[in-house]
């Protein structure tokens, strides 16, 4: 990576997956970074909000872009706990994200090194820096913790 004093904001996107388990949602949360500031910030709110695309990084992105007054993030960075779905990683394509860092990966709903690879295909017209396995272990364990006390 070429940070030269490169800090994590992967804790803060943790923050927000807890917030979404606390309210019964999936566990998956997102913080959006400019110049150090947290300007976005969004956990899944599919069933409070019945939004199908109120996803965490669907939020955060709404949240920054209304911050910035803009519809790019051409110089902000994306963290999330979880690897982004196809849906996910159209609007960071749209958005043009700079950097996006993500927790675990998603064997079965990913889009960025699991399923469709979304930032390969010839129509994709922004790829960000991609950076995989940030808290991996925790982002995992809100899952897992999460789904396993719906099957009980």
């Amino acid at each position: 990576m070429a940070h030269d004093r490169f800090h994590s904001y992967m804790p803060q996107a943790l923050a927000q997956a807890r917030k979404a388990a606390e309210v019964g949602e999936v566990p998956v949360g997102a913080v959006i970074v400019r110049g150090g500031e947290i300007i976005g910030r969004g956990y899944n709110l599919t069933r409070t909000d019945k939004d199908p695309s109120a996803h965490a990084e669907i939020v955060a992105i709404r949240q920054a872009c209304r911050a910035l007054g803009a519809d790019r993030l051409e110089d902000c960075d994306l963290w999330v706990t979880l690897e982004p779905c196809t849906m996910c990683a159209g609007a960071i394509a749209h958005a043009r994200i700079k950097r996006l860092y993500y927790g675990a990966a998603d064997p079965k709903g990913g889009a960025v090194d699991s399923g469709v690879h979304f930032f390969v295909a010839a129509t994709c017209h922004h790829v960000p820096e991609i950076y995989a396995g940030f808290d991996e272990t925790e982002s995992a364990a809100l899952l897992r913790e999460f789904f396993g006390e719906r099957r009980d």
